[in-house]
């Protein structure tokens, strides 16, 4: 896979059945990549922070952290391409994976050939993307977002797990306006989408852990009857 002259191109394999992650860290090494390897989504997001792999071989079935749950925090914030690894042969999971942002779907059991060939292709139709940013810092504070973390000084700032889903779902949209409907169905459910006096509790209480000023926000914004917006601090 490598000239000589680059690195070789790395491959995370994300899956709990240890037969399976050496079975695919063999055929990597043997076909010129780099693997890593985890079996748990918490693990897998750390690493692509860190290391930024070139593909992530994702199964579905993790304890803990489901691998639909990894997609949804990955795509925050980066574009690294993603094959999914299902034994799950349905339509509608399919397109759910998809959906989320999964670059292809493979069915287990598969062809070690026939799953390179598709390596191969998601990596040539990302080769161009941009390095993934898992941080957006302000003047302020830091929202580390593969860590699922905001920092200040260095310390964590202590959210509610609802607090911190609103917080990333407006900083990986920073700059663009969401809805109120868009923020109710992400974070409570479809069922909640004309529940807008929610949000207003909830981003209260973000302005008062993070805005400096909290009456006058500088980087949680309001559209008056529209939704909200995250913005790094350049004016309102």
């Amino acid at each position: 896979m490598s000239d000589g002259n680059e690195a070789p191109p790395t491959v995370l394999v994300v899956d709990d059945d240890p037969r399976l992650r050496k079975t695919l860290e063999l055929n990597l090494r043997a076909r010129g990549y780099t693997a890593y390897l985890s079996d748990s989504g918490e693990h897998a997001l750390k690493i692509i922070a860190h290391h930024h792999p070139g593909l992530v071989l994702l199964d579905l079935g993790l304890p803990g952290m489901s691998g639909l749950d990894v997609l949804r925090g990955l795509r925050g914030w980066t574009r690294v391409p993603v094959v999914v690894l299902s034994g799950r042969d349905t339509e509608a999971m399919k397109v759910q994976a998809l959906d989320l942002g999964a670059d292809d779907y493979v069915v287990k059991p598969f062809g070690m050939d026939e799953l390179f060939a598709r390596v191969r292709a998601a990596m040539r139709r990302t080769a161009d993307a941009a390095a993934p940013e898992a941080t957006v810092a302000t003047e302020h504070f830091t929202v580390d977002l593969a860590a699922k973390q905001v920092t200040r000084g260095g310390e964590p700032v202590r959210l509610t797990p609802r607090q911190w889903h609103i917080v990333e779902v407006l900083v990986r949209n920073r700059g663009r306006l969401v809805t109120q409907r868009e923020l109710l169905h992400e974070v409570w459910g479809p069922e909640y989408e004309r529940e807008s006096n929610y949000l207003r509790v909830f981003m209260t209480k973000i302005r008062q852990r993070l805005e400096p000023d909290p009456p006058r926000p500088r980087y949680f914004l309001t559209d008056p009857g529209l939704g909200y917006r995250f913005q790094n601090g350049e004016g309102e």
